[in-house]
């Protein structure tokens, strides 16, 4: 059974309905492992959504581990507050010792609002979600969009990699892939819509999240793929560049649009 560490901030509804969501998937058995613990880089009383969030995680009658980021900065000396973001590097020292008597197999940043120091990433097998396809543009959501209709891309997509030290480079875990070359989006492409076309596309790859993220974790709990010394290797222990996922999450898309 996978041991899953659950990373998240728990800012919005999104965090709720996903940790939903993980959670039924594994007591009805799809995916073979379970949430052993939460860890939030914020504190009950912080936000009326994270505490939201809290609240369900302790329905479940999982582990929360909470460590507020701004009171840890507050707490610290000055110096360490310096461009080299000593603090970060404290901070996640402060979290391993938290989380490591849970031994994760597999840590999921889930909605998690901070950057992964390397020394933490390097410890545990960490895995994120990242709007664009393997191989495609870096940064935000919305600049991975606009990057995509500045390039006239075929394709877009989303991926689930390894956290490395180099941001959101580390190696595929899994991905889907969509056109964004057929209908709906070729009318708004021949009237050089920007605007239409961005939303249009962020709204195919949002209801694409769940069912990669979801499926991703079944594939992995079921030995279908594995992570092996910072690598992707499949079934048969052959090194692999992604396990792709598209026509599966399509179907979840289908069946359950967002």
């Amino acid at each position: 059974m996978l041991n899953i560490g659950w990373f998240s901030t728990g800012r919005d509804e999104a965090a709720r309905q996903l940790l939903h969501a993980v959670h039924d998937k594994s007591q009805r058995g799809d995916i073979n492992g379970k949430i052993s613990f939460v860890f939030s880089n914020r504190e009950p009383g912080e936000a009326k959504e994270s505490d939201l969030f809290f609240e369900l995680v302790q329905s479940y009658h999982i582990p929360l581990i909470c460590l507020s980021h701004r009171r840890f900065k507050t707490d610290i000396e000055e110096e360490d507050l310096g461009i080299n973001k000593e603090w970060r590097i404290k901070y996640d020292r402060e979290v391993n010792k938290k989380i490591e008597p849970f031994a994760p197999d597999l840590c999921v940043l889930a909605g998690y609002m901070l950057i992964v120091s390397g020394e933490l990433c390097q410890k545990y097998d960490t895995i994120n979600i990242h709007p664009a396809p393997p191989g495609g543009p870096t940064g935000s959501w919305q600049e991975v969009i606009w990057t995509l209709i500045q390039n006239k891309a075929e394709t877009a997509g989303a991926m689930m990699h390894l956290v490395t030290p180099e941001l959101d480079r580390g190696p595929v875990i899994s991905y889907c892939l969509f056109s964004i070359k057929d209908e709906p989006f070729a009318g708004y492409w021949r009237r050089d819509n920007k605007d239409m076309l961005f939303r249009l596309i962020r709204q195919h790859e949002l209801a694409r999240e769940f069912p990669l993220i979801i499926l991703t974790l079944q594939v992995l709990s079921r030995g279908e793929i594995d992570i092996k010394d910072g690598r992707v290797i499949d079934a048969q222990g052959k090194l692999i560049s992604g396990y792709n996922l598209s026509g599966k999450v399509d179907k979840e898309v289908k069946k359950s649009p967002r």
